[in-house]
């Protein structure tokens, strides 16, 4: 069953629509400009000194408030903003969406082979108000050769994903292991998204 009372998901992506629905949370879509557009609402481009777990937060953080101020704009019911960011994290390096196919594959060799972290940090805000939860997860990868990367990114997978891959797709053929949330590695961790959402009133059923 789907709650009534809706929140706005500051998200384009479909994955994170899908999970929202698995736990029955009504929701309208508010869209942020992103780059390519006349000027972004939100630069996920880490900062000098900036450590993984502070990226994905403030991200997250700043999309609520950038969604937020949306709604406001437009003059919308004041329902709650919910946002999220999600990073793979391999030698301390932050992997976001890969740029192209190149890099993509720059990206999935990086990980073939070992283990890495997925970072997401989920926000909600309403009115002046903002609280955030950091989930994360370790995901094992099992070699991969040259030619196995190379079709995976020809199936345009990896467009658009954290890290260059999709845990519930066919990348899910390269993991031996996860210690964490899947959810959260699909890019929503719905345990700490359900606490958010309760802890503003939203009835999660």
């Amino acid at each position: 069953m789907i709650q009534s009372t809706p929140v706005y998901l500051a998200s384009r992506s479909p994955r994170r629509r899908e999970l929202l629905r698995q736990i029955g949370v009504a929701f309208e879509v508010v869209l942020l400009r992103e780059a390519g557009q006349r000027r972004i609402d939100v630069d996920e481009t880490p900062r000098a000194g900036e450590v993984p777990d502070e990226y994905v937060l403030r991200v997250s953080r700043e999309k609520a408030l950038a969604a937020a101020g949306v709604v406001r704009a437009r003059r919308l019911a004041a329902h709650t903003v919910l946002a999220a960011d999600t990073a793979v994290i391999c030698d301390d390096a932050i992997l976001g969406k890969p740029s192209g196919a190149a890099d993509a594959a720059r990206m999935l060799a990086m990980l073939a082979g070992r283990s890495h972290r997925v970072l997401t940090a989920v926000a909600v805000a309403r009115g002046d108000a903002i609280d955030t939860r950091l989930s994360a997860s370790t995901v094992w990868f099992r070699a991969l050769a040259t030619d196995e990367i190379r079709r995976y990114v020809a199936t345009g997978e990896s467009t658009d994903k954290a890290g260059a891959y999709a845990v519930q797709g066919r990348a899910a053929s390269f993991i031996t292991r996860i210690d964490g949330s899947y959810s959260g590695i699909m890019g929503l961790p719905l345990a700490e998204t359900a606490e958010l959402l309760r802890s503003h009133g939203i009835i999660v059923p």
